[in-house]
């Protein structure tokens, strides 16, 4: 019998039960941002929805060296935050496609990893930070090179 079965089996407790399936978050919160972002003209206000979250992250993403020549890069990074918008441990990277050999794929790591550190504490209202608190969030920066920026 299946996990899930046995744990919604006749009898037993259900920890959802009662909860309506609309009114809860997802487990991981899951965003896309094409990268790097236009520059903003003024510090922006604190971000109230996921929405505006996954930009203020990726804002401080910076093509690397490296990496400005190929045409296409995408990395998956999975974080939480605490309600002021710090992180909770250490970023993991769950998924990264570079073209090239590992060098390539590592300096996309370490750029994304460095983005968010630059990007953190990111500002929240009250309300998103005590929504997320703790909850897994995947963001995928998605770099589409020279032809994707309009060279």
């Amino acid at each position: 019998m299946a996990l899930s079965a046995a744990l919604l089996a006749p009898g037993r407790a259900n920890a959802f039960e009662g909860i309506e399936p609309w009114r809860t978050l997802p487990q991981t919160l899951r965003g896309t941002q094409r990268v790097p972002l236009p520059a903003a003209g003024t510090e922006a206000a604190p971000a109230d929805t996921l929405r505006a979250l996954y930009p203020a992250l990726a804002a401080c993403w910076q093509v690397p060296e490296g990496l400005s020549r190929f045409e296409r890069a995408e990395i998956t990074a999975r974080l939480s935050l605490r309600r002021d918008g710090s992180v909770i441990g250490t970023p993991q990277i769950t998924f990264a496609k570079a073209p090239g050999d590992t060098k390539t794929r590592e300096i996309l790591i370490r750029a994304t990893l460095d983005a968010i550190a630059r990007c953190t504490p990111v500002r929240l209202t009250p309300a998103l930070g005590g929504a997320i608190a703790g909850r897994p969030l995947a963001l995928r920066f998605i770099y589409d090179g020279p032809r994707g920026q309009g060279i």
